[in-house]
């Protein structure tokens, strides 16, 4: 219960931007310093977040928005289209991508992709990111597919095809994965449920979504006996001498006679 009253939140600030990040860091008259900040914003928000780690910690620097559609011919086209325009429409410099082992399922998709991009509200933004970093990627096989989504390590991932269970298994690199046609990851965006603080930039293949975890923070113990302590004072002895650090192999063998 008294672990249950720390995590209570009791304050909260309609604060945003740059400037948000300065005083959370620092504080102010009205904002405390905390010790954590977490959470996605623009490029200012990041650069920000980049600039006062150290005084506190982050969750990490997020980039731009990013989405992998794994489809095979099962998929409707017109979806997997407007599953990458709804990540493409955040920036000029998201990446969207499809990747098939299906030719005529990306050519499906591409007629799609030139009909409705006329319809979108956001079409300057799309157009600008596909044009930028857009693709459609065929591949051998759905081993290979995976394997371009290994490479890649998407933030968002969408496998929309038959087997999606089968294709999961040889997925090591990603944010948050959708499974199957159904799960459209404009649903992660809003309400799906996991945290959707992820990872881009291809640091999926190092770090994990925002989560519980980000909000622990842990302490190594070592406790010696007296007998422990003379087996670990001979081990540190050679490698403190081997290194020229007199004063730690002097405190290593002070604890040789117990």
């Amino acid at each position: 219960l008294a672990a249950a009253a720390l995590c209570e939140v009791d304050r909260v600030f309609t604060v945003g931007g740059a400037q948000a990040i300065a005083a959370l860091a620092f504080g102010t008259d009205s904002i405390p310093a905390v010790d954590k900040i977490v959470g996605p914003g623009n490029r200012y928000v990041a650069t920000a977040k980049r600039l006062v780690f150290g005084t506190v910690g982050i969750d990490m620097v997020a980039g731009p928005s990013e989405i992998v559609v794994v489809a095979d011919g099962t998929a409707d086209p017109k979806r997997v289209a407007l599953d990458l325009f709804a990540q493409a429409e955040h920036d000029e410099a998201a990446r969207a991508i499809a990747v098939s082992w299906e030719e005529q399922f990306l050519q499906r998709l591409e007629s799609e992709i030139e009909r409705l991009l006329p319809q979108m509200g956001r079409r300057a933004m799309i157009e600008a990111a596909l044009n930028a970093s857009g693709a459609l990627v065929l591949t051998a096989d759905a081993q290979q597919a995976a394997d371009v989504v290994n490479q890649l390590a998407p933030e968002h991932l969408q496998l929309s095809v038959g087997d999606a269970a089968t294709l999961l298994q040889d997925i090591r690199h990603a944010g948050a994965i959708f499974i199957g046609h159904h799960s459209a990851e404009v649903f992660g965006d809003y309400c799906a449920g996991p945290n959707h603080v992820l990872p881009t930039g291809r640091t999926a293949r190092f770090s994990s979504p925002l989560g519980v975890y980000d909000f622990q923070k842990r302490s190594s113990l070592i406790h010696s006996t007296a007998q422990g302590a003379r087996e670990l004072a001979a081990i540190a002895d050679v490698l403190a001498t081997s290194e020229g650090l007199d004063a730690h192999a002097r405190s290593a063998r002070a604890r040789l006679d117990g």
